[in-house]
């Protein structure tokens, strides 16, 4: 006889698939070719966690928009609107036109209206943590996300200095690592040689890109999927022009990916044909 007191179950994850976005700059939109590859393919997250980039897309998708959707929409987006000047002097420049696009385009303004749930990772410089926002207001901590230090201010919460959670999370997998039955990772900052590096701006950009990809090989061992473009590393951060080619990039990796597993052991059934 089996004494049932005996028994310990494993708890209950609190979601099935749980998407973790990194940061990258103008190379997440790579990350919106590895969403709409994984939908087609019949998955999708029931809960995000996004740094810089990640969650700029994040917060966008889990708002309810499509990725060829978000695609367009920050597709007019022009290098300009990143290179105009800082002032007061925090920064070499703003991130306007980011904030222009959440303004208009997001229908929630705080997490608990968002269609998925979403934690938004941001570097407090004051105490020199990482921190996970998931409640509250929408704005400041997705721009404080997005704020590469040096290029960008920083952006004030509660009298506290943010910038981009990259700096200390830039794969912000400890969130939902534990709440999650399958974890997705989609890292769009590969980092290779450089042949020349010059100008301030491109030695800051470079400096943090370098900044961000430590630790990442651990990580990605926690992932059932983890998508990881090697060919990102020949686009810049802040280069939005080329942001069809980089869909393309992460759309294309993902279907690689996908065809190597098993998506119906994955996501527990079959997925539709297309």
């Amino acid at each position: 006889m089996i004494n049932k007191d005996k028994i310990h179950f494993m708890p209950e994850k609190q979601y099935k698939t749980g998407l973790v976005l990194s940061g990258g700059g103008a190379r997440g939109f790579a990350h919106l070719g590895v969403i709409e590859a994984l939908n087609e393919a019949g998955i999708f997250p029931d809960v995000i966690s996004g740094t810089s980039s990640g969650a700029i897309i994040g917060v966008l998708y889990a708002d309810g928009h499509s990725p060829k959707e978000i695609l367009n929409l920050m597709n007019c987006v022009s290098r300009l609107d990143f290179m105009r000047p800082a002032l007061p002097r925090e920064g070499l420049l703003q991130i306007s036109g980011i904030l222009k696009i959440l303004k208009t385009c997001l229908h929630s303004k705080e997490f608990k209206d968002l269609k998925i749930p979403l934690y938004v990772t941001a570097t407090d410089l004051n105490n020199g943590k990482a921190v996970y926002f998931s409640e509250g207001e929408l704005y400041d901590p997705v721009i404080a996300s997005a704020s590469i230090p040096v290029l960008f201010q920083p952006i004030k919460i509660n009298d506290i200095s943010y910038v981009d959670g990259g700096v200390l999370d830039n794969l912000p997998l400890r969130p939902i690592e534990n709440k999650c039955e399958i974890l997705i990772g989609s890292f769009v900052n590969p980092v290779g040689y450089m042949e020349k590096i010059s100008g301030l701006i491109n030695i800051a950009e470079r400096t943090f890109m370098l900044s961000m990809s430590k630790e990442i090989f651990e990580k990605s061992k926690k992932f059932d999927l983890f998508i990881a473009p090697p060919e990102l590393r020949n686009y810049k951060i802040l280069d939005p022009e080329k942001a069809h080619e980089l869909f393309e990039i992460g759309y294309n990796a993902t279907k690689e990916k996908l065809n190597e597993i098993d998506i119906e052991k994955l996501i527990g059934f079959k997925p539709a044909i297309n």
